[in-house]
């Protein structure tokens, strides 16, 4: 154990002073050049992609693909003052609970101002072949009710009328490829590693979607040369508190301003197809396959969707983390019979993939104490997350004639949850960015179901469909009527 007056501030200058303990990058920095430009330098980054490409680094290979880091938001502009102050290193720390182990990951060289003209100026150069993404499911401005792009979003409108000065992501990736095309400049591949479905074809829906704004040369010049691959990313990585910042520096002796703890498993599985070259990332895992879609599926229905089944019960139950959620039996309880009758039924077989065995690994996963990932992480956003990890398989069974009664519980359960309250009456903070509307509608909801229903851009036409309603009615009125524990004690059996 280190004791904090030991401790030593993360730099390049610093890591001879860091114990032999910690992994520390094999390679020179001064090796590397960069390649890729990232948007969205969270701790999912840093601990997936970012640890992928050391690994390649340290077997001396592709030195040219190292990460420059960029951003359009505050919390962006924070992370990079953090970073900066450490020359873009990050300790990262693996929580198995056998034992805790911590890299020094160095594939970042450079963090760009978070100024769109200088992220433009970036991805324009030639030397950038990729740009990867981590910008949150709800960052694609993807309308709920046709699936389409949101034109109309404002700010979209607002990039449609500043062509030249873009504000979002994808009216920064516009204006550097057009830069590109102008030039004769091959365009680099537009790569998303965000957990929503056809994360690629999302990517290229948006930068299309602009495209189309700027001219019919430009649209089509991108269609025909840039390449949106569809990625499965996994790795659980909790947010960052003054609990992680503490650990690293008590257990590690290293003072890191914004380290990152994730759980010992990484899956990355990626469509072959790039724009302008890629880095061999085979050699260190990545699993290259010609359609991403069946094990995305897999991913978000088991994965991602077991992690909703659990969320909104949790916090009702006032659990704080999630493997203190699995211990409870109404939670594994509910999570195993919604996965087994409901959730895993509804995808096609995986040649080599046995579900179940992804299943169980899942729930070891979710029950690893050393990880403390918490059940308010897990509630957070749900107004884009249930449309993309939980209402996809209602849909899906509806349209087999099958039943839906615990998919329709889980809905209810966030209902319940957004009414504000845990099953004891203490009070659940804002925890959606749309809060104060979803507990407006909530609370109407409690008398009259239909109203939560009315949230057209969470819902789109499955709202109008009478089973779900009657089946979705039928929960909330129990959840209300005998109770949250009651009620899921009927559904388990």
């Amino acid at each position: 154990m280190q004791t904090e007056s030991k401790s030593v501030s993360l730099s390049v200058n610093t890591l001879d002073q860091i114990g032999s303990q910690i992994n520390k990058p094999t390679y020179r920095r001064d090796e590397l050049s960069p390649g890729i430009v990232h948007v969205g330098v969270g701790n999912f980054h840093r601990a997936h992609q970012a640890v992928y490409l050391q690994k390649l680094f340290e077997r001396g290979q592709d030195l040219d693909w190292a990460i420059v880091g960029a951003g359009v938001t505050q919390y962006d502009r924070a992370m990079r003052d953090r970073l900066a102050a450490q020359d873009w290193l990050s300790t990262v720390v693996e929580l198995d609970p056998r034992k805790l182990s911590a890299t020094i990951v160095a594939s970042m060289v450079d963090f760009i101002d978070v100024d769109s003209q200088s992220i433009i100026s970036a991805m324009a150069q030639p030397e950038i072949r990729v740009v990867s993404l981590t910008v949150t499911e709800g960052g694609y401005f993807v309308d709920a009710e046709t699936g389409g792009f949101q034109l109309e979003h404002p700010e979209i409108v607002a990039d449609i009328e500043n062509k030249h000065s873009p504000q979002t992501v994808f009216g920064i990736i516009v204006a550097a490829l057009r830069q590109r095309m102008n030039k004769g400049m091959p365009p680099f591949t537009v790569m998303s590693c965000d957990n929503l479905p056809a994360n690629g074809e999302m990517a290229k829906q948006a930068v299309l979607g602009l495209a189309g704004t700027f001219n019919d040369e430009m649209h089509d010049w991108i269609a025909e040369h840039v390449a949106f691959p569809n990625s499965m990313v996994d790795c659980i990585t909790p947010a960052t508190t003054e609990r992680e910042i503490s650990l690293v520096k008590d257990t590690f002796g290293i003072h890191d301003r914004a380290p990152v703890v994730s759980e010992p498993f990484h899956q990355w599985v990626l469509e072959d197809n790039f724009s302008s070259g890629r880095p061999a990332l085979e050699d260190v895992g990545v699993e290259f396959v010609e359609d991403v879609a069946p094990y995305e599926l897999m991913k978000l229905r088991i994965l991602n969707g077991g992690h909703a089944s659990i969320a909104y019960l949790s916090g009702l139950l006032d659990i704080h983390f999630v493997h203190d959620a699995m211990r409870n039996p109404l939670v594994s309880g509910f999570l195993n019979k919604l996965e087994k009758e409901e959730i895993i039924p509804t995808l096609e077989a995986i040649p080599g993939v046995c579900f179940q065995s992804y299943y169980q690994q899942i729930v070891e996963r979710f029950s690893n104490e050393a990880v403390g990932d918490t059940i308010p992480r897990l509630c957070f956003d749900g107004a884009n997350r249930q449309p993309k990890f939980i209402l996809p398989v209602v849909e899906a069974r509806l349209s087999q004639g099958q039943t839906i009664a615990g998919l329709a519980l889980e809905c209810a359960l966030w209902c319940r949850y957004c009414f504000g309250t845990t099953e004891t009456g203490t009070p659940i903070p804002p925890n959606d960015p749309q809060w104060e509307r979803l507990n407006t509608q909530a609370t109407l909801a409690r008398e009259n179901p239909r109203a939560w229903l009315d949230l057209a851009d969470v819902y789109g036409p499955l709202a109008r469909n009478k089973s779900f309603e009657t089946a979705f009615g039928t929960a909330l009125h129990s959840l209300w009527e005998n109770g949250i524990s009651a009620t899921v004690e009927a559904y388990i059996g």
